[in-house]
């Protein structure tokens, strides 16, 4: 995002020239937490003791506020950017607030994606660390994932008593990383010592089943609840096999234990960020844990956490599943929306951003208009946060402030990138005045009684615009026997593109009277939600022809270069 201000510093170098203080000292001057209750990982790092987070119980909730955006495109949105900028902002209006984000994956940091810790002076910190191995949480969680795998391989190669099916084995092993030979394998190959060859598959660990676990527990003994309830697979009369069958959930806890408490950072400005936990929300339900996000709901006046991709994603199973599972209350959204990104949605290549064009930003705004729409079907206040490039023209920000206006929306300016905090103080106040003006009523977007088939139905045709979710009759024999089982009270997560309402990547913009096909269904028991898998999506992500892993280094001097 250098283009955005003509600075030729890159993220990196701004992160890099940042004073950090010592975490003891944020944790202590910013929210009362004294050493004795930090496990220090170096001087800038630490996990917050579990056991002073359970003093807090007995403290009142604070004002949770929700960053989400528009459908992601090649041109940016800016929306972990945003979060920290108005956390910032908000530590610079007088009003004490944490940042609680996810932890980036691997995968997209040497992928096409990047890192997730913000951008330009609207960053947390250490920048490298975080986006790379950070505290060795997802490690852990990859760990306890392929321990499992593990252990129901090596029960069957010793008989196999709980008569587990080899055809019916349903849990994958796990690794962070892009990697897409890894989709479908055979294993034990070799002969008979090296057990019974069977098809097997991996997913990165942000779309494990543990990682949601992990992120909707709260605290040790639900993890190690929820982490028995998982479905390994089933016997030849379709008997479901758990994890808990194979007296797995005490060895994966204790490998979880440390990585359970929340990890306490930095912004740039020296403000505190809870950093946990990190599932996409095109193949996952896309939030940090809610043990994080309680915890600062206990120790500020003021959260701000994100959500992955746009609102249809991130935003809805925010709101339908964490909150719901949780018990949350968000008092206020920001959607993230940038001026080239919209023109983008109006039909302009990425090339042909920096040139002024109202049509394709009227033409866009209906992927923004959408995406407002859709986070007031929950009942809450909205904000529209227009991240600034320098390409933005006096006239495009009048016409989408107009657009907004007849939407009944404030749409505010922010230029926390180039400024930090200052840059979104606007942003702050408009924020703050929303939610001590117009109350959050709340809402899921289906009762936890309505049917599995008709809860997918209803997301598809509330969020996405569409007309109808399709399935052939595998799928919906599926959805008939989850729902006969006693999971219909689960909510759905639904796992597609993020680059469309639809499960086509290319179709921009806000269409309607399209179809979402359903091609996979599956129970995560332990995280207590239903996955249906629509389209082409892959819970494996692969490399882009040229990753960004082909521009890390290290310099000389230990200095890491090229991570964005």
């Amino acid at each position: 995002m250098d283009d955005l201000h003509n600075n030729p510093k890159t993220d990196i170098e701004i992160a890099q020239e940042a004073h950090m203080l010592p975490i003891a000292q944020v944790g202590h001057r910013k929210l009362g937490i004294n050493l004795s209750d930090l496990l220090l990982y170096g001087h800038f790092k630490a996990k917050v003791s579990l056991d002073y987070l359970n003093t807090l119980k007995t403290r009142p909730n604070t004002k949770l506020i929700l960053i989400t955006a528009i459908t992601p495109t090649a041109a940016g949105e800016g929306k972990t950017t945003t979060t920290v900028g108005l956390g910032d902002a908000l530590n610079r209006i007088g009003k004490p607030a944490i940042v609680c984000l996810r932890e980036p994956s691997l995968g997209p940091c040497f992928g096409v994606k990047g890192g997730a810790t913000g951008g330009g002076y609207a960053q947390v910190l250490p920048m490298e660390d975080i986006n790379l191995h950070f505290t060795g949480d997802f490690h852990a969680i990859g760990a306890a994932n392929n321990l499992l795998a593990a252990l129901v391989d090596n029960h069957i190669y010793w008989g196999n008593s709980l008569g587990l099916d080899a055809r019916r084995i349903s849990w994958r092993r796990a690794v962070d990383m892009n990697d897409r030979s890894l989709r479908q394998i055979t294993i034990a190959l070799g002969g008979i010592g090296n057990g019974f060859p069977r098809e097997d598959g991996w997913d990165i660990i942000a779309a494990s089943e543990i990682m949601a676990v992990f992120c909707l527990a709260e605290n040790i003994d639900d993890l190690k609840r929820r982490l028995g309830n998982m479905i390994v697979g089933q016997t030849r009369d379709r008997k479901y096999i758990r994890a808990s069958d194979f007296e797995a959930s005490g060895a994966m806890t204790a490998l979880l234990k440390d990585a359970f408490a929340p990890n306490l950072v930095q912004t740039i400005e020296n403000n505190p960020a809870l950093i946990h936990g990190g599932p996409f929300a095109n193949i996952a339900h896309g939030c940090n844990s809610v043990i994080a996000t309680k915890s600062a709901l206990k120790l500020a006046d003021y959260v701000v956490t994100e959500a992955g991709f746009g609102a249809d994603l991130g935003a809805e199973k925010f709101m339908n599943i964490k909150c719901r599972k949780a018990g949350l209350r968000p008092d206020c959204a920001v959607v993230v929306a940038t001026i080239r990104a919209l023109k983008m949605h109006g039909g302009m290549s990425k090339d042909t951003l920096k040139q002024e064009n109202l049509p394709a930003l009227e033409k866009g705004f209906d992927n923004l208009a959408r995406h407002v729409e859709n986070v007031r079907k929950f009942g809450v206040p909205v904000v529209v946060a227009v991240n600034r490039f320098t390409a933005d023209t006096e006239a495009e920000n009048v016409r989408l402030k107009s657009l907004c206006d007849k939407l009944e929306v404030e749409c505010i300016t922010a230029d926390h990138w180039a400024k930090g905090g200052e840059g979104a103080i606007e942003l702050a106040e408009t924020v703050v005045r929303t939610i001590e003006t117009k109350p959050s009523q709340f809402r899921p977007l289906y009762p936890d009684d309505m049917p599995l088939w008709k809860k997918a139905q209803t997301i598809a045709r509330e969020m996405y615009g569409a007309d109808e979710i399709i399935g052939d009759q595998k799928i919906r024999d599926r959805f008939r026997e989850l729902q006969d089982q006693g999971y219909g009270h689960f909510p759905v997560c639904i796992a597609k593109t993020q680059y469309s309402f639809t499960t086509d990547p290319d179709r921009k913009g806000a269409p309607k009277h399209h179809v979402v096909p359903i091609r996979e269904v599956r129970l995560s028991a332990g995280a207590e939600f239903i996955v249906a898998i629509c389209g082409d999506i892959m819970t494996m992500p692969g490399l882009p022809k040229i990753p960004a892993a082909n521009k890390i280094d290290v310099t000389p001097d230990g200095r890491i270069v090229g991570l964005f």
